[in-house]
């Protein structure tokens, strides 16, 4: 029978409530229970994948092809466990199903209501798919008092008087400002939250209250008196030097001692945390650095980028270095030539992530030739391998003219948009000018590495992988042969020969670029081979200079 923790947050939004989920899960799971973690997002979009990047952070794809909020990364990243679509909801989602039902006549005549219809829609989704496991915890996405939550709340409040409390628990995230003029941390915020809440017919059963000074037992008390649980049951929350830090930080908080003793459970059981000690020791004990320079279109906003990120961070990890990160605006190069050579050139590897648009293409381009002539380890993802190829076949295969069609009319196609692939469940097809949503080539695909080449050394040896996916352009397969004749070489293709997977150049150090996203499936405790491969070149890079 699972257990189903709910957590909520307070007061303002980027608490960090899908971190604090993350962590408690990862010292359940240290426990020896099986975990999984579920995201509510009260938006009424459908899901994250029309949503500009500077709106919403990255989307996170899953193995099933799901594009979902990029909290259920930290999820995946911290536990181990491959989340699936049916680990994210949305408002828009929810309100979509129910409006298809009555379209059909599924009601038979009833008033669709927000409750039940909306409400049972939820309890559904929180209950679906749970055999076999210890604890369920679902995430509400947003701040308590939003409208657009509501439902959410009120589905909480309807299950936990469904399943009694020795089978529900509630966290509420919240914040505990410090007033530097009054030289004090407020707990006044907190309560106003608390009662909020508690006014929707919920009362939480533990409090996690971020704070940038230790908590007074004096402030805890208060809060705990207030708030109307344990003081035992106030968990401050103070900033992390790193996010894998944390589970080891709300650990020594007893976090996940006190969640247990809500549930009646004996505790002795007590968690092996060593993964988390050695990664905590590689990330702050490093014994090199290597300098990383991203050039992307979405550099103003981190979280745009965020498993990247933490992708560069753990190939760090594995190679026991520290990766700095320099973030640069592809755009500066279409605007001045001098800045390639200023920004690149101190850069122990160049890495061109995914994107879409034309702008800031030409300075990716411009960043692909510079890695290529002056021979610095190159990584292109997505976007990133299409503009090594337009690169490649601009300047060593002779195709003056190449571009994309993302772009415009091109009379040299390198890259263009897919209509229809195979999938598991069939062939997919797709209308050039049909709706975005949904409709790229998304989640899990299988691609054959070609023997003895670079890709094939850093997966092990393997000659077959799978790896997910998000992008509606491919590579032309029918430039391949002049592409190969300019010195790339085509060395992953899809399981039927016809659309390019992975690219690299022989004749140079470290040069890979792949169509899919590799950073998606890295862990802190199993660093993706790629990037770990990237890094270590790039340490190499690091001692020539």
């Amino acid at each position: 029978m699972a257990r189903y923790i709910f957590i909520t947050g307070g007061v303002v939004s980027s608490l960090g409530k899908g971190l604090m989920a993350a962590s408690l899960a990862a010292l359940l799971q240290a426990r020896g229970y099986k975990v999984r973690i579920r995201k509510f997002d009260p938006y009424l979009n459908v899901d994250p994948g029309t949503m500009s990047p500077y709106q919403h952070g990255e989307v996170y794809v899953t193995d099933d092809g799901a594009e979902t909020d990029l909290d259920l990364g930290h999820y995946e990243r911290f536990t181990g466990v491959s989340a699936h679509q049916s680990d994210n909801i949305t408002s828009g989602r929810i309100y979509q199903q129910i409006i298809a039902k009555e379209r059909r006549g599924d009601y038979l005549g009833a008033t669709v209501q927000v409750i039940p219809h909306v409400t049972d829609a939820i309890k559904q989704f929180a209950l679906a798919d749970t055999d076999g496991l210890d604890f369920v915890l679902c995430e509400i996405g947003g701040t308590v008092g939003d409208i657009e939550s509501l439902p959410f709340i009120e589905a909480i409040r309807q299950l936990r008087n469904e399943l009694g409390r020795e089978q529900t628990a509630l966290i509420h995230v919240t914040l505990v400002p410090y007033i530097s003029a009054a030289g004090e941390l407020k707990t006044k915020p907190t309560q106003h939250s608390v009662r909020e809440l508690t006014s929707l017919g919920v009362q939480p059963d533990v409090l996690l209250c971020r704070c940038e000074h230790p908590l007074p037992e004096s402030e805890r008390a208060k809060i705990a008196l207030f708030c109307n649980v344990r003081p035992q049951a106030v968990i401050q929350a103070l900033d992390a030097s790193s996010i894998y830090g944390v589970p080891l930080q709300y650990h020594a908080e007893g976090l996940d001692a006190e969640v247990l003793r809500h549930f009646n459970i004996d505790n002795a059981n007590l968690p092996d945390l060593s993964r988390w000690d050695d990664i905590v020791d590689r990330y702050q004990n490093p014994e090199g650095e290597v300098t990383i320079g991203v050039v992307g279109k979405y550099v103003g906003l981190p979280d745009a980028y965020k498993s990247l990120n933490e992708a560069l961070v753990h190939g760090g990890m594995a190679n026991r270095v520290k990766v700095k990160i320099q973030w640069i605006d592809a755009e500066l190069f279409e605007k001045d030539d001098s800045e390639i050579v200023a920004q690149l050139e101190p850069m122990h590897g160049i890495l061109v992530p995914g994107g879409f648009g034309e702008r800031g293409s030409e300075g990716k381009i411009a960043s692909v030739r510079f890695a290529r002539e002056r021979k610095v380890p190159f990584f292109g993802i997505c976007l990133g391998m299409q503009m090594s190829c337009v690169e490649g076949a601009r300047n060593t295969a002779g195709i003056a003219g190449a571009s994309s069609t993302e772009f415009g009319d091109t009379d040299e196609p390198i890259v263009g948009i897919i209509t229809e692939w195979m999938t598991e469940e069939g062939l997919e097809k797709r209308a050039a000018g049909g709706d975005l949503g949904g409709t790229m080539r998304l989640g899990a695909y299988e691609a054959k590495l070609a023997k003895g080449s670079k890709v094939s050394e850093i997966y092990g040896g393997a000659l077959e992988i799978s790896e997910r996916h998000r992008h509606r352009y491919e590579v032309n397969g029918a430039y391949k042969d002049r592409l190969e004749e300019g010195g790339l070489m085509f060395s992953g293709m899809s399981p039927d020969g016809l659309l390019p997977e992975i690219v690299e150049r022989p004749d140079h150090p470290w040069f890979v670029g792949v169509q899919f996203h590799p950073e998606l499936k890295s862990r802190p405790f199993e660093p993706h081979p790629l990037f770990a491969s990237f890094i270590s070149a790039a340490l190499r890079q690091s001692r020539l200079v």
